[in-house]
């Protein structure tokens, strides 16, 4: 059969067509809001490279997850702004039970009970070098870091955490926090996985927001962040971390990634999670600023993007924004 048997545009002709045979649908629940969090109460602080997005009290932050769970998004995570005098070279502060994170998981879980919480396994938010583990002879020590790790991930989810996310890029890390969680009863608590994190120029934004330390000219990331030239290696990441006992996978940045998250569809079926970094949703928003693009409808384009290269769930700082534009 051919033209004009066959015309492809009769199914486009009306919304109500269109929706009936949509390959990809979009749903407040496909989403994961991240917060951030800084000390004080009844405070809020805008992030001036992130339009829209705040600082949050740990009471506001319980606020703000309450519209997020009605709004219908299933889990929030957690980001701490942790103060400089806070910060040292082992970032210990990590392993503080009454320490930022710990208090807002606590008081979420206490007021919130049916939305999820996550956070990330990782010592940059508290290591006054700025880096993701301990230093040893000018490099990241993946073994000691691997260790620090273990104790932070038992302490969230003695905290109430529900998913426990490795951000740091330590090889064998995943494994080591399975068994920890697994030997301290924890068995129902999940891990996401970073397991492609790329050593991308996205970051920006996020690294203001949380007071992130200037990184030396000696020492990046990039010996422990994965490579933006390499696809074959996050699957061999994705698989390894898979087998070592993730939950779920994290692919980030996201939108220059579609590739990365579509090859791993197409090779894993545990759900995989792309994270629309800082760096993404400030273009979105300063572009739409601009006048340049309409924001509502980019941000809707971009959300099925992700759903369409194999997405399960998307974490995004317009988490609220979208879910309030499919419900409209």
């Amino acid at each position: 059969m051919q033209f004009p048997a066959i015309r492809l545009r009769r199914n486009r002709k009306t919304q109500w067509a269109r929706d009936l045979v949509a390959e990809t649908n979009l749903s407040p629940q496909d989403f994961i809001y991240p917060l951030f969090i800084h000390e004080g109460n009844a405070l809020k602080t805008p992030v001036t490279s992130m339009p829209g997005v705040c600082r949050l009290s740990v009471d506001l932050a319980v606020d703000e997850a309450i519209r997020a769970r009605d709004l219908g998004i299933p889990v929030i995570a957690l980001f701490p702004t942790t103060p400089m005098r806070l910060k040292n070279e082992q970032g210990t502060e990590a392993l503080n039970s009454n320490n930022l994170i710990c208090q807002a998981i606590t008081a979420i879980k206490s007021k919130v009970k049916d939305i999820g919480v996550m956070a990330d396994v990782a010592l940059d938010p508290y290591t006054s070098h700025g880096h993701d583990g301990v230093l040893l002879d000018n490099e990241v020590d993946n073994d000691k870091t691997t260790e620090i790790l273990r104790k932070q991930a038992l302490m969230l989810a003695q905290c109430g955490c529900d998913i426990i996310a490795p951000s740091d890029m330590m090889d064998g890390r995943i494994a080591a926090i399975r068994d920890t969680l697994e030997k301290a009863g924890f068995h129902h608590t999940q891990i996401a996985a970073y397991s492609a994190k790329y050593a991308s120029n996205y970051y920006g934004p996020y690294r203001d927001a949380v007071g992130s330390i200037q990184l030396g000219q000696t020492i990046d990331k990039r010996s422990y962040q994965m490579d933006f030239r390499n696809a074959d290696e996050a699957i061999s990441e994705i698989a390894l971390d898979i087998q070592e006992g993730a939950d779920m996978v994290i692919i980030k940045p996201g939108m220059p990634y579609l590739d990365i998250i579509s090859k791993a569809r197409a090779q894993f079926n545990t759900p995989l999670l792309a994270y629309q970094v800082s760096g993404e949703f400030s273009m979105l928003k300063l572009a739409a600023n601009q006048g340049l693009i309409n924001y509502e409808n980019a941000l809707l384009e971009t959300m099925i993007a992700f759903k369409r290269a194999g997405c399960s769930g998307i974490i995004t700082y317009a988490a609220c924004d979208a879910a309030q534009l499919i419900r409209k």
